[in-house]
């Protein structure tokens, strides 16, 4: 949002107050607290008839900074705040605070926050002695901005800025504005799952959650959080609206402004972008581990298509007669009856019996998802008990508040009432008793502000928020009945914090390569912004693929972390567009199922330390300008380049990084730094392993759910200068086995061990592994292998283990 008209004016209605000159300070064992007069005080006089700003900056945690700016502290802010884990998790344990000579300051870690005692105000941030970022005169604001009509208490804004201040008076708002230096080169990634460059600098991203497709700069999952190639992250934490100016109101600065009176953020030093989301996650929580089942390939019905159940088992015959493993059936809206959404109730007209039904499919070996939404029509038999209980949200006549967008008359489920939550969890235990094993929590993001909530929350402050506890309470539900690592619901909308409830996919994309591109960009935007798992629809959402873009799009979505096939009006079965699509689909489902062991392992990672599964070239690879921009390639995990084919013709133009890279399919060797461009048959893209990485797969490729460690192939891939070291987990998540790699100039030692959260009576058998060492030339007599047997394939030597250590002489090819 623009307050000002160019550089130097003010827009209309705009009257600007700032902090001009630090005027006092307080120290405490954890915060700095600094007095900022609106004015220069050169005498007592001008202490009067002024405001006066209390900026706190508190040690979140190491390296982490909160800042507390103030106007008027006497205004009531109404919830929600946003969720937080266990705060001694995040305790910080390195702090130092001084009132020095020219500054007032607070270090945590290796960040230091402090209020300069100059002539003008100045917040500066350093890390390892070096400028992070600063707010600097005129940065830091209070703004009322007037002639504007009055406006109901909770009703949306002219400008869609959401509900007025209770502060202001009728026709006018108040707002507090930052506005953090962006340096040269200084480039922005994040903000949550944005379908615009993925770049931030030079756009307006207002963080209010849309139902807008991924063809606009509207977003269905929106993080007030970004960082940047200088080695920092900031987190806005209000849960309501935050409109930020990237590089766009001021060129040199990130702006980002809060209806109100306060404005909470906190600065997080990295300084690479692991660190900077491990931190932000430690704030806002980690990923769950979702269940191996659920990276396998997901089948839907599709949204407006005619099925039952013979429909159904049709579309399952054909996948496994094509050879397609296939893991999780979903039933969308229409498992219900239309105009009733949702009243968790099978349409008896085509489902007469639906728990004969799932019964039968799970002795297929399927997981079922089943389609939801937190709306609850007129017609359905939910309604007039939820509008008796209270457990729809309520206009603030204490009316039902109702529309007629999306379902006829529907109303809102009051995610903040205890006894509505108990209520709409308890409808869904039954699904979960009938054989239902996750839900697509679909929608949330169409949230009205003319609103009472029941715990008296904000409405624009919830209208984000919504989200969260939205999916908390679905997938809280499914933890408790099936366990931990086994929730997972198909989410839609997010916030900050939605992380904790895996998987979100990227919403309704039309069938055409330019949405294939937006979608990757808006997941790697997502991943940017403490998301480690994310999925869309393969082919398109809109309108049916063409033959050519479904298998192109195939590709790309079983390397994704999760994979779906669904679409509007037809069915996604690849014998619908041509006969190559089916083994096009198998080629790919069975290659990921194959890397589950080496995909779970960072699954497993991403739920302790917040990495991101699927991230960014910027985000793996900081250190190499080349990489600030790329948005059609990704890492799928720290060791698989994946370049999806974004063109008719099967050309893809990549780049990779420095050393040499390999084609995991085809064996092609790619020296880096440089681009390339190649062309593609629909069964190959670029999937490159990374120089000097251990990539594990495994020995089964029809299903996710098999032993990670029997049989297993552990690839080491050149070179083979540096001590590597993995873990291979099984698919409930425990650690199993640790395999050690250590190389002098003349020979490779490797040591296999099972770890101690593996029973004896459970101990995997290391001889069923195989390892597999690339670009060497094979020892030339057996008795130079120590510890294992091999064979030479090639320029690879594949090891079979018969002891815990093994060492063999290296040639490097």
């Amino acid at each position: 949002m623009k307050f000002t008209n160019g550089y130097w004016l003010m827009r209309p209605g705009v009257e600007p107050v700032y902090p001009v000159q630090l005027v006092d300070c307080e120290l405490s064992s954890g915060a700095v607290t600094a007095y900022g007069a609106a004015r220069a005080v050169h005498g007592r006089g001008d202490t009067l008839n002024a405001a006066l700003f209390t900026v706190t900056a508190r040690a979140a945690a190491d390296d982490v900074i909160e800042v507390d700016a103030v106007h008027h502290a006497g205004v009531r802010e109404r919830g929600p705040e946003f969720a937080r884990p266990d705060p001694g998790s995040v305790e910080p344990q390195d702090v130092e605070v001084a009132d020095g000579a020219s500054a007032c300051s607070i270090r945590s870690g290796r960040l230091s926050a402090s209020f300069e005692k100059g002539e003008r105000w100045r917040l500066r941030f350093d890390a390892e002695g070096r400028l992070l970022t600063d707010s600097a005169f005129r940065n830091l604001a209070h703004m009322t901005v007037r002639r504007r009509p009055p406006v109901h208490i909770g009703a949306e804004a002219p400008d869609g800025s959401g509900s007025m201040h209770r502060h202001a008076s009728a026709g006018e708002r108040t707002y507090m504005v930052e506005q953090l230096r962006l340096s040269v080169g200084e480039l922005v990634y994040g903000l949550g799952e944005r379908f615009t460059p993925f770049v931030k600098n030079g756009q307006v991203v207002d963080i209010w959650n849309e139902d807008g497709g991924t063809a606009s700069e509207q977003a269905y999952k929106n993080v007030p959080f970004y960082y940047t190639n200088r080695g920092y992250g900031v987190f806005v934490d209000h849960p309501g609206r935050v409109s930020f100016e990237v590089g766009s109101e001021k060129v040199s600065r990130v702006g980002f402004s809060v209806g109100g009176e306060r404005l909470r953020y906190y600065v997080i030093y990295g300084p690479t972008p692991a660190e900077i989301v491990r931190k932000y996650t430690a704030l806002t929580g980690r990923p769950a581990r979702p269940p191996a089942w659920s990276f396998g390939l997901w089948l839907s019905t599709s949204f407006t298509t005619e099925y039952d159940e013979k429909t159904v088992n049709g579309m399952i015959d054909g996948m496994q007669q094509s050879g397609i493993p296939l893991s999780v059936f979903h039933f969308d809206c229409f498992w219900m009856r239309p105009y009733r959404w949702t009243d968790f109730t099978w349409d008896p007209d085509v489902f007469p019996d639906p728990r004969g039904m799932l019964q039968r499919l799970k002795e297929r070996g399927l997981r079922i998802c089943v389609w939801i939404n937190p709306y609850i029509a007129q017609r359905s038999t939910a309604f007039d008990e939820a509008a008796r209980a209270g457990y729809l949200l309520r206009t603030p006549e204490g009316d039902v508040r109702q529309s007629d967008l999306w379902q006829a008359g529907m109303g809102f489920v009051d995610v903040t009432n205890p006894d509505a939550r108990a209520w709409y969890r308890g409808r869904l235990a039954e699904l979960l008793d009938m054989g239902v094993d996750a839900f697509k929590t679909d929608f949330g993001e169409r949230i009205p502000l003319d609103v009472r909530y029941f715990d008296g929350s904000d409405p624009e402050r919830m209208h984000n928020y919504y989200s969260y506890l939205y999916n908390e309470m679905v997938f809280d539900l499914l933890r408790e009945k099936r366990g931990e690592g086994e929730a997972i619901v198909f989410a839609r909308s997010a916030t900050a914090g939605g992380q904790r409830f895996p998987v979100h996919w990227g919403g309704d994309c039309e069938a055409t390569y330019e949405s294939m591109a937006e979608s990757l960009r808006g997941g790697l935007s997502l991943c940017s912004s403490g998301f480690a798992f994310w999925s869309h629809d393969i082919g398109g959402f809109e309108h049916t693929a063409t033959a050519d873009l479904y298998k192109r799009w195939a590709a790309f979505g079983l390397l994704s972390t999760h994979s779906r096939l669904h679409g509007s009006g037809s069915y996604r079965v690849p014998w619908n567009f041509d006969d190559e699509a089916s083994d096009v689909l198998r080629h790919f489902t069975r290659l990921k199922m194959s890397l589950m062991p080496y995909l779970y392992r960072h699954a497993v990672e991403a739920a302790t330390s917040g990495t991101p599964l699927m991230r960014s070239m910027a985000f793996e690879f900081p250190n190499d300008p080349s990489c600030e921009h790329l948005d059609r390639q990704y890492m799928l995990g720290p060791s698989l380049l994946v370049a999806p084919v974004l063109d008719p013709n099967g050309s893809v133009r990549f780049y990779v990084p420095e050393g040499r890279w390999t084609d995991i399919q085809s064996g092609e060797r790619f020296d880096g730094p440089r681009w390339y461009e190649r062309t593609y048959d629909y069964f190959g893209l670029p999937l490159l392993a990374a120089p000097g990485s251990v990539v594990v797969r495994g020995a089964t490729d029809d299903s996710p759910e098999y032993d990670y460690v029997a049989g297993a192939s552990v690839h080491l891939h050149a070179p083979h200068d540096a001590p590597r070291t993995v873990t291979l987990v099984q698919r409930d998540g425990t650690e199993a086995v640790v395999l050690q790699v250590d190389q002098t100039d003349e020979s490779l030692k490797l040591s296999i061990g099972v770890t101690a959260e593996i029973p004896d009576e459970s101990a995997p058998d290391i001889s069923s592994l195989r390892v597999v060492i690339h670009a060497v030339a094979p020892p030339e007599d057996a008795g130079e292998v120590r510890g294992a047997t091999f064979e030479s394939d090639g320029d690879r030597v594949v090891l079979r283990p018969r002891e815990s250590e093994v060492t063999l002489p290296m040639r490097p090819r």
